[in-house]
C-alpha cells in the first residue's frame, strides 16, 4: 500500500514538472526596458541547415586478394645468398607520400645489439611473400649492410642501395 502510494505521489511531482517546464518555455520574456536595451539587437540566428557546396564524392573501393598483397612492418628481411639481414621496422616517405626507404632492424641477438638501417626501397624484393612467414630479399650483402651508418630519427640519413637509383631529397618549395 505504501508503495503505491509513493509511486502515484513520485507520478505526480513528475507531471507537475514537466507542465511547469514546457508553460516556461512558451512564455515570451519580458520587454527590456529602454534603459536597459541594447544600443542595436542582432537579428535571430537562422535555423536553415547548412549544407556544402562541393560534398565530398564517395570513397572509392578497391578489393585486393588476401595472396596478392602482404604488409611488411615486422617482416623478415634475407640477403640473396639466404642470409639473415633483420626485419622491417619502418617505412621512409617523402613528402608527397612516395616511399622512398625502409629500416631494418640489423644485427644483434634478441634486440640486444642490433642497430637501424635504411635500405633503398627498391633494393628489396618482394617475389618470396607468399604468407605471413615469407619474407623480402634484400640486394645487398650482410657486409655492405654491416658496413652502413646507423639510422637515428631526426638526423639526416644515409641510405644504402643496390643500384645507386634513390636521389637526394629536393627541398619542395
Amino acid at each position: 500500500m505504501r508503495t503505491a502510494r509513493w509511486l502515484v505521489l513520485s507520478a505526480a511531482i513528475v507531471a507537475g514538472l514537466t507542465v511547469a517546464v514546457s508553460r516556461a518555455a512558451e512564455e515570451q520574456p519580458a520587454a527590456p526596458s529602454e534603459a536597459n536595451a541594447p544600443a542595436t539587437a542582432p537579428p535571430p540566428a537562422s535555423t536553415v541547415p547548412v549544407t556544402p557546396k562541393d560534398a565530398a564524392p564517395p570513397p572509392s573501393v578497391t578489393i585486393i586478394g588476401a595472396n596478392d598483397a602482404h604488409g611488411v612492418l615486422g617482416r623478415d628481411v634475407r640477403s640473396a645468398a639466404d642470409e639473415d639481414m633483420g626485419r622491417i621496422v619502418d617505412i621512409i616517405v617523402d613528402r608527397t607520400g612516395h616511399v622512398r626507404a625502409a629500416v631494418i632492424d640489423f644485427g644483434g641477438f634478441l634486440g640486444v645489439g642490433s642497430r637501424k638501417i635504411v635500405v633503398d626501397w627498391n633494393a628489396l624484393r618482394f617475389g618470396k611473400i607468399t604468407s605471413k612467414k615469407g619474407s623480402i630479399t634484400l640486394e645487398l650483402t650482410k657486409a655492405q649492410v654491416a658496413a652502413a651508418p646507423e639510422y637515428k630519427e631526426d638526423t639526416p640519413m644515409v641510405v644504402l642501395g643496390a643500384s645507386g637509383s634513390l636521389q637526394p631529397l629536393q627541398a619542395i618549395q
